[in-house]
């Protein structure tokens, strides 16, 4: 975000659908939010405005905008931002001390979402996951003893973005397959459905962070 929000944008982002982020307001205070990265047009008809994770935070935040721009976990030597293994990676580094990494993160992530949730709940997601869904959902994943894919055929799981709004898509081969990461996400407060690939027929899960 340039600038900072005018009263007009501010109030259309805060009546904003808690639920679906549908926004209703002028053409071009819509089309400034979605300049700002605040907001999208639906592609299909009746194009309809919808807020983007950062102006969901936005509204979440209301007059507390620091609470909006919350850092990411460290990582446990305090050594900069964990970088939460997505799959697809090349091989890295496992054992005792990728193990500390990932429980420091976790522990400081659930620490963040009592900080930044309204009420201090820590069983679902806070604003900084809504905006940084792939590291989130990934974090989640690695933390409950879910293995990432290596490279492009190797075994895990793999997540990445969609063109659904606060939604990511999650693939997994092997042992652990998707039933495994769909219990590991449902227990850390995300919403899971399993779908059909049209493409090539393999089953995948969308998973969104739950709101309450």
């Amino acid at each position: 975000m340039t600038r900072p929000l005018s009263a007009a944008q501010r109030r259309i982002v805060e009546e904003a659908d808690p639920v679906t982020g549908r926004l209703k307001g002028g053409d071009a205070q819509l089309a400034r939010l979605v300049v700002m990265k605040l907001a999208f047009r639906h592609p299909r008809p009746p194009h309809d405005h919808f807020l983007t994770p950062a102006g969901h935070r936005i509204r979440e935040a209301g007059d507390e905008p620091e609470r909006a721009e919350q850092p990411p976990p460290p990582d446990a030597s305090g050594g900069g931002p964990f970088a939460a293994r997505v799959g697809g990676e090349a091989p890295g580094p496992r054992g005792p001390a990728r193990a500390r990494e990932v429980r420091s993160a976790w522990q400081g992530l659930v620490e963040m979402r009592r900080m930044t949730n309204p009420d201090g709940a820590t069983d679902r997601p806070c604003a900084w996951e809504r905006a940084h869904l792939v590291q989130a959902a990934a974090l989640a994943l690695e933390a409950a003893g879910c293995s990432p894919a290596e490279g492009t055929t190797g075994d895990g799981y793999r997540v990445g973005g969609t063109p659904q709004p606060e939604a990511v898509a999650v693939r997994g081969h092997g042992p652990e397959g998707i039933a495994g990461c769909a219990a590991a996400l449902e227990r850390a407060g995300w919403q899971v459905s399993e779908h059909a690939d049209p493409r090539t027929g393999g089953r995948y899960l969308l998973a969104s962070p739950r709101r309450s």
